[in-house]
Parts: structure tokens; C-alpha cells; sequence
């Protein structure tokens, strides 16, 4: 028997993306209840004022448990405040199980609305191998470009490929320029 654990707060969910019910039958009842708790903990930790969003290891395990298992591409974008606070979090974009169309202008409308300082860009590689290709490296720049034209900052872009995560920024690929 598993517990529900009670939604205290009055935020949106962070994890609209993870199954609430059930979670994959191979785990036990224990095990499902465990991770639920684990979500939770961190949701309310993400939501504390005065806590950054920006720290590497909470990005990754925030995009590990939203973005690994998607069956297609999906493209969020994790929109900050002054700070680096979460201030909310979007799917932008779906696809297939190989490619994604992102358009900037949609990510700059959703930033402006969010009333964003600056973004995290994440999107899931549903085959496991999350290398950037040419595409992402070019769409990142491009991003970077339409952002900068209303003051707001790509503080990074994560790929997720089941368990392995990449990030732009410490691989050096938020230079400005597109990657040839």
C-alpha cells in the first residue's frame, strides 16, 4: 500500500512530466513510495526563497528524473529569476524520436511572460546517446542570440540521453559563435 504525500504548496508541479500514478510496475510498492518522497523533497527545496537553482549536480538530477525515459524528443526550458530561483518550468516543444523543431521566438514570448533573468535549455535524446550534434550546438546559438536581445542569459543547455548528461557550459559551447 502506498501513501499519497500531500501537495502543501500552491506552485504548480515541477515534475508535470513524471507519471503521479503509477510508477513502472518492475518496482516495488516501497521503492514507488521512495521516489515519490524523493520528488517531493526536492521540489520543496527548489521552491525555498533565497535557494539558486544553479547548482550543476541539482540541475542534472531535476532534468535526470523530468527528462530520461521520454519515448520522443522534448524540449524545456527552465526559466530563473535575477537569482537563478526557479521561477517556472516548460515543455516547449515535442517531437519525434530523433529531432525537435525549436523556435526562438517561442522560447523568448515564454521568457518575457515568465518575466525570466535567465534560462536553463534541456532536451532529452530518447536513444540514449547525448552527444550535441550540429543541430543542437546551432539552435543553442541561436537561442543565445534571441535571448540577448531582450537582456537574458542562457546560463546553460543540458542534453539527457538516459543516464548521461551533457552540458553546453562546461564543455565550453556558449561561446556565441554557431559550432561548424
Amino acid at each position: 500500500m502506498t501513501i499519497p504525500l500531500p501537495h502543501t504548496s500552491s506552485q504548480p508541479d515541477l515534475f508535470p512530466l513524471l507519471p503521479k500514478t503509477p510508477l513502472p510496475p518492475a518496482l516495488s510498492p516501497y521503492a514507488q513510495q521512495t521516489i515519490r518522497r524523493a520528488i517531493k523533497l526536492l521540489e520543496r527545496q527548489l521552491r525555498e526563497p533565497g535557494v539558486p537553482f544553479f547548482s550543476a549536480s541539482a540541475t542534472r538530477d531535476w532534468l535526470r528524473l523530468s527528462l530520461a525515459g521520454q519515448e520522443r524528443e522534448l524540449f524545456v526550458v527552465l526559466f530563473l529569476d535575477n537569482q537563478h530561483r526557479l521561477i517556472a518550468h516548460e515543455p516547449l516543444f515535442s517531437g519525434t524520436l530523433s529531432c525537435t523543431s525549436v523556435y526562438p521566438r517561442e522560447v523568448v514570448k515564454s521568457a518575457l511572460q515568465h518575466n525570466a533573468a535567465a534560462v536553463i535549455l534541456a532536451h532529452s535524446h530518447p536513444s540514449g546517446y547525448a552527444e550535441p550534434s550540429k543541430q543542437d550546438r546551432h539552435i543553442t546559438t541561436r537561442l543565445q542570440q534571441a535571448l540577448a536581445l531582450v537582456d537574458m542569459n542562457v546560463l546553460d543547455h543540458f542534453i539527457i540521453g538516459g543516464r548521461n548528461i551533457v552540458s553546453f557550459a562546461e564543455r565550453g559551447l556558449l561561446s556565441g559563435e554557431i559550432a561548424t
